[in-house]
């Protein structure tokens, strides 16, 4: 029975996980009840439980892991004090002349609230609520209106400081800071390839994104250029001063993500939007998160040190090692497992139970530590991707629920069909061209 704990330990808290059960008591009770089965059969020792207090306060001490805090309590300052939704509604008359413009604004602002927030769903609801009644009331196609709006909210994935980036870089042993320039280029690349999708459509189709009418751009041209500047700059160079002090090594990143909380609270307070309902709101989302995280990941700690008594991960290990094609092989496997998984789970269940499985397995292919920036963006591009994919795709449930009733799920669905096509073939650039991640790297 020995042989096959590990198998069922791994069975197990998945048909837990997608049964409903939070995942990290899954984690963590899975673990126990696999500890007494391993001590019955003799495989495991009750000694090897020793390690546990001493793991869990090496992640309470992980100091990369407090910037998660920091950058969400940013993001969600920004949305609470409605300043992203001052600049979505000032990039969209700066856009309104052009067809297509409010669907070029939804990505121009998408990378930006990226930047800003590094939290799909807070992107996603945010641009979802704001965005999506004006583009109807001028006319714009249903499935390009929510499309642009699912794909530009996952843009929060892999441009820096992305969440996920920062959990990846934990868990892959690599410089936040390397992964953060690393997807600099993939991220910017993902975004143009959308913005040129839309250009494409208002031009071929002009009916399915019209511009914004001449009577209401007149409406508003007296304050615009006072709207960008007041508008649009700060927030610009609260990213720039965060993600700049990160590439060029001033701060560290959870330095430079106090720097960015401090940032929008002193945005918020110089529009007059530092309420008190909005601070609470934020101190909660970020404290719900960030529990989120932490439980997650000393369910995980619990998970990871049984399943490896059980000698769960020399299976693992040996079955993605001997896979056919090698390397080519693993990284067919794990695309196609977080992939599908993505469907299903969040991705920081996907951090903490399966990067431990497959690094050391990629490490033992040949995957050096200099190559692990690559590997983590790839995780990211692909894990941004199962995140728009129908049926389970988690940025289309926050789409769904923000959007008017009218707008039925199967224009959702259809909407998103182009941009998945989009980022599967950025994944398979970055995949096939390293170079695209590394050459921004210095050595």
């Amino acid at each position: 029975m020995g042989d096959y704990l590990g198998p069922l330990m791994f069975a197990c808290v998945f048909v837990l996980i997608f049964a409903g059960y939070p995942v990290a008591f899954s984690l963590g009770g899975t673990a126990l009840v696999f500890a007494f089965i391993g001590v019955a059969q003799g495989y495991f020792e009750w000694s090897l439980l020793y390690a546990f207090p001493e793991r869990v306060f090496g992640v309470m001490s992980n100091y990369v892991l407090l910037a998660v805090p920091f950058f969400i309590f940013m993001g969600t300052m920004l949305e609470r004090s409605k300043l992203a939704e001052d600049l979505l509604r000032t990039i969209g008359l700066l856009f309104g002349p052009m067809r297509g413009g409010l669907a070029l604004a939804v990505v121009f602002v998408g990378t930006l609230l990226a930047a800003a927030t590094g939290v799909v769903g807070a992107s996603v609801v945010a641009m979802g609520m704001i965005s999506l009644p004006i583009m109807q009331r001028y006319g714009y196609a249903e499935t390009l209106a929510t499309g642009v709006i699912a794909a530009s909210g996952t843009l929060g994935q892999i441009v820096p400081p992305s969440i996920v980036l920062i959990v990846l870089a934990d868990q892959l042993s690599v410089s936040v800071g390397d992964l953060f320039v690393g997807s600099l280029i993939p991220g910017l690349g993902l975004a143009l390839l959308f913005a040129l999708y839309v250009a494409v459509i208002a031009l071929v189709r002009p009916e399915l994104a019209p511009a914004i009418p001449k009577e209401e751009r007149d409406a508003h041209a007296g304050s615009l250029a006072r709207s960008v500047v007041k508008v649009l700059l700060p927030p610009l160079i609260l990213i720039v001063l965060v993600l700049g002090s990160i590439f060029v090594g001033v701060a560290t990143p959870t330095e430079a993500g106090a720097l960015g909380a401090v940032g929008a609270l002193i945005l918020a307070a110089a529009n007059r939007r530092l309420t008190r309902a909005a601070i609470e709101g934020t101190m909660q989302e970020t404290m719900r998160l960030t529990s989120m995280v932490i439980f997650i990941l000393i369910g995980s700690t619990a998970f990871a040190l049984v399943f490896r008594g059980v000698y769960g991960d020399v299976w693992i290990e040996d079955l993605l090692t001997n896979l056919p094609g090698g390397i080519v092989g693993l990284l067919i496997a794990t695309n196609v497992t977080i992939f599908v998984l993505g469907f299903f789970i969040d991705f920081f269940e996907i951090a903490f139970i399966i990067l431990p499985l497959i690094v050391p397995a990629a490490r033992a292919l040949g995957i050096t530590d200099d190559d692990m920036v690559w590997f983590g963006v790839m995780i990211a591009m692909n894990l941004q991707t199962s995140f728009l994919t129908p049926p389970f795709g988690f940025s289309l449930f926050y789409l769904r629920g923000v959007a008017p009733k009218e707008i039925p799920t199967t224009a959702i669905y259809r909407g998103v069909v182009p941009f998945i096509a989009i980022q599967l073939i950025a994944l398979g650039l970055v995949v096939a061209f390293p170079e695209i991640v590394t050459s921004m790297i210095s050595d």
